[in-house]
């Protein structure tokens, strides 16, 4: 479940929650208003009708109060039911998405920090490579730097160096003579 349907589902539920509040509020007033015009009554049916009146007017005194309160306290019990099935899947619903972004936290760790191995391997890889490629390419610059700087030529076809004879020989070879 999203945070949107979250708050929709929480504002309902506030919504329910003031309604039965109003709603008790309103029973309460009207109890309390028909409590204080049960003595009253009483009175001056006592006195108009004395005994005659008296099994009837408690007849119709339980009737008038024992039908709402029955039925308020009904409408109540249904009320707290549906609060606490409410409650009920609200928290679930809650647990649920704790659950869901918990998951989700330790997913988003894992490929960050697989994204950085993998990083780390293919940087030391690339690197080791490129070393290798360098060290290659430096043996063969210094072979170009020393033929740029001897006597070489072609002539036709081979190889022709002038020797320098002045210069030591090392084994069967002998230094070339500088341009």
């Amino acid at each position: 479940m999203d945070d949107r349907q979250t708050a929709d589902l929480l504002s309902k539920l506030a919504a329910l929650v003031e309604h039965f509040d109003r709603r008790c509020e309103q029973t309460g007033h009207d109890l309390r208003g028909l409590v204080q015009q049960v003595p009253g009554t009483l009175r001056l049916s006592a006195d108009e009708h004395l005994g005659r009146l008296h099994d009837e007017v408690v007849g119709c005194i339980r009737g008038g109060i024992e039908q709402p309160v029955a039925a308020y306290e009904q409408r109540l019990r249904q009320a707290g039911e549906q609060v606490r099935h409410a409650s009920q899947a609200l928290a679930g619903q809650l647990h649920r998405a704790e659950l869901l972004h918990r998951q989700l936290v330790w997913k988003v760790a894992a490929i960050t920090l697989g994204s950085l191995v993998l990083l780390l391997v293919g940087g030391t890889w690339l690197s080791l490579h490129y070393y290798d490629e360098i060290k290659r390419n430096q043996i063969s610059a210094d072979l170009l730097r020393a033929y740029n700087q001897a006597d070489v030529r072609l002539c036709d076809d081979q190889l022709c160096v002038r020797l320098d004879r002045d210069a030591k020989p090392h084994g069967d070879y002998v230094p070339v003579t500088s341009r």
